[in-house]
């Protein structure tokens, strides 16, 4: 039985929840349960805070676990990402004083607050910058330059608006770009009833992805209208009755619909139709 990590609260939890019931595994309706069985797609699911689930994944006492990329590498157990999930994404940053540091090299010698120390020091080393010092912090790290316990901060930057407040700037490269990802531990095998898992999970992203477009179109613009709709692999292309026109279904990037059905339209000047635009299934 496939032993699974999930987070039991915090902006993880909800969509972790929400991709694994699409993907057809039971879910807990009791927030207190801590352990849930599943014995009809032989898994069971550990509720773990989300901090700790790496850290399980890594000594081994789950298969595997969902966490944040971010957590994943601060953890710095022996668990490593086996699939991108595509929510909770964020983006690390080095802040401080505005106008005072330019590229993080310029972070040698400083003091850094961060609540994700060893993520930060991974970063700072594999570059060969030597900090003056990491402090560890849970929470407030923008207070950390004012109160004089750093001079740099790196924590999750989404629009800038709270360390503008702060009076704080971001500088140089990303740290990370985060994100929900499926751990497992890096030193064994595969445990059985991964591949079903990662396929079920791949099945939802596709779906959460893409949609199925059906247009019909003149056959001597099939070749243009295809080139503009290829699909995961290759689309459909069925003829009609008339002998003139074919019926085409393809995958289509769900946020880039609009803009094909323009470039539909320019080719086909407006003998293109488009029948049918429906969500993916699973």
């Amino acid at each position: 039985m496939l032993r699974i990590a999930v987070p039991n609260k915090g902006s993880l939890s909800e969509p972790a929840v929400s991709m694994l019931r699409e993907a057809g595994y039971r879910q807990r309706r009791d927030a207190r349960e801590l352990v849930l069985p599943d014995p009809d797609n032989d898994v069971e699911f550990f509720f773990l805070r989300p901090r700790d689930v790496a850290v399980y994944v890594g000594a081994g006492t789950v298969d595997v676990g969902i966490t944040g990329r971010d957590l994943l590498i601060d953890s710095g157990s022996a668990a490593v990402e086996h699939l991108p999930l595509g929510f909770a994404r964020s983006t690390f940053r080095f802040a401080t004083t505005a106008g005072t540091l330019t590229d993080s090299r310029q972070v040698a010698g400083q003091r850094v607050a961060t609540s994700y120390p060893e993520l930060v020091a991974v970063h700072l080393r594999e570059r060969g910058i030597e900090p003056a010092g990491i402090v560890r912090l849970d929470g407030a790290v923008e207070s950390a330059i004012r109160l004089g316990v750093a001079d740099v901060i790196a924590d999750v930057v989404e629009t800038g608006t709270t360390l503008r407040a702060a009076g704080l700037e971001v500088f140089g490269e990303p740290i990370l770009r985060s994100e929900a990802v499926l751990a497992r531990r890096s030193d064994v095998d595969e445990p059985a009833g991964l591949d079903v898992l990662t396929r079920r999970l791949q099945g939802v992203l596709t779906a959460r992805e893409y949609v199925l477009m059906d247009y019909d179109v003149p056959l001597h613009l099939v070749d243009e209208a295809v080139a503009i709709t290829p699909g995961l692999e290759s689309p459909t292309v069925s003829p009609l009755h008339n002998g003139e026109w074919a019926a085409v279904r393809a995958m289509v990037r769900r946020d880039q619909t609009n803009r094909v059905m323009d470039d539909l339209y320019d080719v086909g000047a407006r003998a293109i139709l488009v029948t049918s635009i429906h969500a993916c299934r699973i």
